[in-house]
This record gives C-alpha cells, sequence and structure tokens, in this order.
C-alpha cells in the first residue's frame, strides 16, 4: 500500500494504517486501528486506538478518544476526554473526563474537569466548569456555564450561567438562570426565567 504523510511514535502507533494519510500518532498504540483515516493528531496513551476510518479528530492525552471507531471532525484533551465515544462527530471536550461517557452524541462542547461527564447521546450541550451539566445523559439543547451548573439536571432545554446556576434542577424544562446560584433550589420547575 501507499501512504503518505504520516508520523508515528511508540509501539504499534498507526500500526494498521493502510492508505490513511496525514495521521500522527504518537504514544502507545496511537491511532492503531487507523486504516484509510485521514488527517487525525493522537497523542498520548492509546489515544485513538480503536479508530478506523474516522477523521480529522484531534485526541492529545492518556485515553482521550480511545473507543472511536468512524468518530469524525472531534477536539479531545485531557486524561479520558471523549474516551467512549464510537461515531459522535462536531464534539470538543477539553479537561479530565469530560465528554467521557459521550457514545454517539454530536455537536457537543464540554471545557472542564467531568463537564457532561454522564452524557451519552445528548446533543447540543455546552457545559463549561467543574461539573458543569455532569449529570445530563441523554437531554438536548441545555447550556450549563459555571462550576456545577445544571449538575443534576436530565431536562432539556435550560440555560444556566453562574455559579451553581440551577443546581439542583432534576427535571424542570425550559429554564433560564443567570447569575451565581440563581434557581440554585428549584428542581421540577419549568419555564421559569431569574437574572
Amino acid at each position: 500500500t501507499t501512504v503518505s504523510d504520516l508520523v508515528a511514535v511508540g509501539k504499534n502507533a498507526l500500526y494498521a494504517n493502510t492508505t490513511g494519510t496525514e495521521n500522527t500518532g504518537v504514544g502507545y498504540e496511537a491511532g492503531a486501528a487507523i486504516t484509510t483515516a485521514a488527517a487525525n493528531t493522537l497523542v498520548g496513551y492509546v489515544s485513538g486506538d480503536a479508530l478506523t476510518t474516522g477523521g480529522y479528530n484531534t485526541a492529545v492525552g492518556s485515553s482521550t478518544l480511545s473507543a472511536g471507531t468512524t468518530a469524525a471532525h472531534n477536539t479531545a484533551i485531557g486524561y479520558g476526554a471523549l474516551t467512549v465515544d464510537t461515531t459522535g462527530g462536531y464534539n470538543v471536550a477539553v479537561g479530565s473526563g469530560a465528554l467521557d461517557a459521550n457514545t454517539t452524541a454530536s455537536n457537543n462542547i464540554a471545557v472542564g474537569y467531568n463537564a457532561a461527564t454522564a452524557n451519552t447521546t445528548g446533543t447540543n450541550l455546552v457545559a463549561v466548569g467543574y461539573g458543569a451539566l455532569a449529570a445530563n445523559t441523554t437531554t438536548n439543547n441545555n447550556v450549563a456555564i459555571g462550576t456545577s451548573a445544571l449538575a443534576v439536571t436530565v431536562a432539556a432545554n435550560n440555560t444556566g450561567v453562574g455559579y451553581e446556576a440551577l443546581a439542583a434542577n432534576t427535571t424542570g424544562a425550559g429554564n433560564t438562570a443567570v447569575g451565581v446560584a440563581a434557581l440554585d433550589a428549584n428542581t421540577t420547575g419549568a419555564d421559569n426565567v431569574a437574572i
């Protein structure tokens, strides 16, 4: 086979690459299963080690994007970020444990330790801050900015901006809370606004 523009450093890095181009694998088994995928940058122990055809990913850190097979256009930085993502695309996970349970969901942004850590299939999420949207698993369209913002929610269409904004919200949907501890005691109430 003919390949070009590859950089492989570490045992089994880019081991199975047949026709994939512009791939970089640095670390033990980084990108080891890539066959035809292109334009991946994988740095760290088993970073992107299950990727086969998924391309245009950047994964930096031990076990980042390590279950991805056809996942594409993802950025994972930090220990275990996007670690079990298999086919989800267009995700950004920065921080240890960010989006680490994400399997097939796409279009998510998680920045901070354990930001959106339980999310599996929820899409269109923004979680910025330590533990922001930590319990969200399958719901969509939530924005949590601030430490523990929307930390226990499993409801959709919420916006919490500020330290512990909507922190106790579990099933209340359609809420908007802006400010430190805004609507922090709300658990099931819906369609509230607190600024």
